[in-house]
């Protein structure tokens, strides 16, 4: 059997982390407690990431790639309607499918991770011009600049209360309704 290749361990590793961050914040898990989810030595670890917080820019990164690609694809697919309401209803929806991660990485970046502050606040000017760029495909009528804000903006307070788990809000009613209003 061949030994794993280096994006497989690194791969393991993420996911190992991502696991245990469902279970309990980053401060509070090790890198000995990463390395036995990934079934890997520490020694392993240490050659692919030098501290936690290098494991965790790379979620970041992961993530943020991941819905980049998603968007880039779903607006370039000619076989769907990828008007300006049906965007925006595809960016808040995707904006809140991971809202304990995205948690995790404001709670860190907010509490002295300013490597991850940084990185967050530079992907988040990349993704409003992506998004503000898409707006402007598709309408005139907005502002892509001010619209893309607000619904980063509104994806960021939605993902509060889904983490909150509030039962007084029908998140996706809201955002239906949202968009509804949007369209008239």
């Amino acid at each position: 059997m061949a030994a794993p290749r280096n994006e497989d361990l690194k791969r393991k590793i993420i996911d190992a982390t991502t696991d245990l961050l469902k279970e309990k914040s980053f401060p509070y898990i090790s890198l000995a407690e990463i390395a036995k989810n990934a079934g890997i030595s520490k020694g392993t670890l240490y050659y692919y990431f030098k501290n936690k917080n290098e494991i965790l820019l790379q979620i970041y990164d992961d993530y943020l790639d991941d819905q980049w690609k998603q968007l880039i694809d779903w607006t370039e697919n000619k076989d769907k309607d990828t008007s300006l309401h049906r965007m925006l209803k595809y960016v808040i929806e995707r904006s809140i499918v991971s809202p304990e991660l995205r948690m995790h990485l404001i709670h860190e970046s907010m509490f002295g991770n300013d490597d991850l502050k940084e990185k967050m606040n530079a992907r988040y000017d990349q993704f409003k011009k992506l998004i503000s760029g898409k707006i402007a495909e598709r309408s005139s009528e907005y502002d892509p600049n001010e619209l893309s804000l607000l619904i980063l903006f509104l994806s960021d307070g939605l993902i509060v209360q889904k983490v909150l788990n509030n039962k007084n809000i029908d998140i996706d009613t809201f955002i239906q309704d949202f968009i509804d209003r949007l369209s008239k």
